[in-house]
Formats: C-alpha cells, structure tokens, sequence
C-alpha cells in the first residue's frame, strides 16, 4: 500500500521538529542536523523537489540567552526566535553548501497565507525558488507573530506549507517512531498505516512535555487532517534514524503513513478550508446537513437554526451540524445582520462553489 502512494511523488516537504535538531542543552545538534542535510541531499540527488520546514529557532536562542525553560511570555519567545533563526539558517547554509546545494530563508506569518494575494505570492516564490533547484528552508516569523495570528505550530505549518504548494507527499520527522498505539505501556504497538482519522486514533495521542516543542502528537494528528483532506499523503517517522527519508521513498515500513483522500481538493478550496480563522459558525438541521454533504447544494437560510459571531459578506465561516460537529467551511454570501432578518428565503447563506466538506 505504501508504495502506491508514493510512485508519483515528486516534490515533498519535509517537517525537521526541535527535538530532532537540538541537543540536550538547547542548542543546535550539528551531527544530527548533518545526518538529515545528507538525507535531504540524497532526496535532491534522486530528483525530488525538497521543501524543509524547520523548528528549532526558540530552541537554539532559548540556549543563548540562558533559558532552561521554554519561556511562556511572547516578548520572551520572540527574542529567542530572533537570536536562535538566524544561527540556524547559518547552520544549514554551511550544511548544504557541502553539497553545492543552496538554501532560501522563507519566515511566514498566519496573515501571509490567509490574504489570498499574499498566499499566491508565497505560491509563487516557492515554486520559483524549486524551479532553481533551491532548498526553501521554512519557519514561522516568531519574531513577529502575535499569539492571535500563529499557526499554533510548525506541525500545522508544514501541513499548510504542503496544501499550499500543494506536495505530493509531507514527512514530519520527530523524536518518536511514528502513532503508537498504548503509548508507555508493555503491549505498546507503533500503527503503521492510518486510513481514517477517527475518534479512536485521536483518543490514543497527547500533547508533548518537552521543554523546546510545542504540540506532540495531537498537534500531528490535526496536520494530518489537513494533508489528507488535500489529497496528500503524510508519513510521521523518527527524525533521528539514519536513511529514514531514503526509506520511506523505497516504502520500507517507517514510522505512519497517513493515507490520502482519493481526490485532491482545488487550490480556491484549500484556501476556504485550512488557511483562515473563522469569523463565525453556522449551525445548520439535519436536512440542511444532508443537501450539502449528499446532494452538493448550496447552504440556504432557512437550513440555519442559529448563528455565533460577528461577520460580513465574504467572511469564512465554520458550519456545524445540530451535534456542533463542523463538518464544512464556507464564504459566507451574507453578513450577521442580514440572518437576523432575512426576507428573501432563496438567497443563498454559503454557496456551493464557496463551500468545503471537510
């Protein structure tokens, strides 16, 4: 199974976590960071197309600046990404340079991929950069970046960096060996193969007690929703295991594969669904729910039961069913006021081409 998903792959990104960067005193581990370098290298070798989305700039300034902890105060978080992204683009630098390879520092804000003008140029350098055989070498701009427009994390960010471009295929390389199953416990199993993301797999993960990362597992579970809602398939694998990207390639059993959703969505409708924070939530009947699950109609008024938010026309809203289950993400074709009181029951709440099922 694993080697159907990855025939036609192409162009991968890559998700390098803290953990499988940094050393033990929070700092850059250069053995490790070569090791994956020479993975990545090989990868380019081969004729893929290779994106790295890296973590590890708090991690490496939490070190200069004296801090055992990873600070909780966002000036704080910002001035260890300030000092610890630019000794980490410095290291990869020097590390692909070895094999004449060159990279592009790419900081992104939630806001560049939100404005849908700032995501095709994100777009557009990226591919540009690959076209010229560079490695696009990505992080969040946490210098910057405040706590309401974050990503959350780079697990969520390399999903996005991949819906976006879109890849044929995200790795995120961390320090476990992939979704175990009974996780500390004597009868605990790695699962090898994921094909539904369900309350069962997400029941069994946790967040991370690492003082340098942020997420853990549940945070890979949501980016993994994203990738393969997409139609890409994502392979969570230990980061610090030697060949592992070489591995995956030849369909070895490393670390989970998530498997893809047979059709790939558009761009305009990844865009809809993954890359904003909804203004607002429709909570629509089980008819309503039906005609656009089943039957892929547009959202009318009347199938509204009530509504959360204040929002305009154009707005990006959540859609939940009488459970609160969102189950879609949509334009919205009119403002708050407007469902307050509607007159006109054919107008149109979300229209179809403006609608995701997610």
């Amino acid at each position: 199974m694993r080697s159907q998903f990855l025939k036609k792959v192409n162009r991968i990104v890559v998700k390098l976590g803290t953990g499988v960067l940094t050393d033990s005193r929070k700092q850059p581990d250069l053995e490790q960071m070569q090791q994956l370098a020479d993975q990545v290298s090989e990868l380019r070798s081969a004729g893929y197309e290779v994106v790295l989305v890296t973590s590890g700039a708090v991690g490496a300034g939490m070190g200069v600046l004296g801090y055992k902890k990873r600070p909780r105060a966002l000036e704080e978080l910002q001035a260890c990404a300030a000092v610890g992204q630019s000794r980490l683009m410095a290291t990869y630098e020097q590390l692909f340079s070895r094999h004449k390879l060159h990279v592009a520092q790419v900081l992104l804000t939630h806001e560049d991929l939100q404005d849908h003008q700032r995501h095709l140029n994100a777009r557009n350098t990226l591919v540009t950069l690959l076209k010229h055989g560079v490695i696009p070498v990505i992080n969040e701009n946490d210098a910057v970046s405040s706590t309401e427009l974050k990503f959350g994390d780079n697990d969520k960010l390399s999903a996005l960096v991949s819906a976006l471009l879109p890849s044929d295929l995200l790795m995120i390389l961390t320090t476990v060996e992939g979704v175990i199953e009974n996780y500390g416990k004597s009868n605990a199993r790695k699962i090898d193969i994921i094909e539904t993301i369900d309350s069962f797999i997400e029941s069994m993960v946790s967040g991370t007690q690492s003082e340098t990362a942020v997420g853990g597992m549940t945070s890979k579970i949501q980016a993994a929703k994203i990738v393969v809602r997409s139609g890409i398939p994502l392979v969570i694998a230990p980061g610090h295991r030697r060949n592992v990207m070489h591995n995956i390639m030849q369909g070895l059993p490393e670390g989970t594969l998530f498997v893809p959703q047979s059709s790939r969505l558009p761009a305009r409708k990844r865009w809809i669904a993954f890359f904003h924070h909804p203004k607002g939530t429709l909570h629509v009947d089980d008819g309503a729910r039906a005609a656009l699950v089943e039957q892929g109609r547009s959202l009318l008024p009347p199938g509204v039961k009530r509504f959360e938010g204040e929002f305009m026309a154009g707005d990006i809203l959540r859609i939940c069913d009488s459970k609160g289950y969102e189950f879609a993400r949509g334009i919205s074709g009119m403002d708050a006021e407007q469902f307050k009181r509607v007159e006109n029951i054919r107008a149109e709440a979300v229209h179809r081409d403006n609608l995701v099922i997610l």
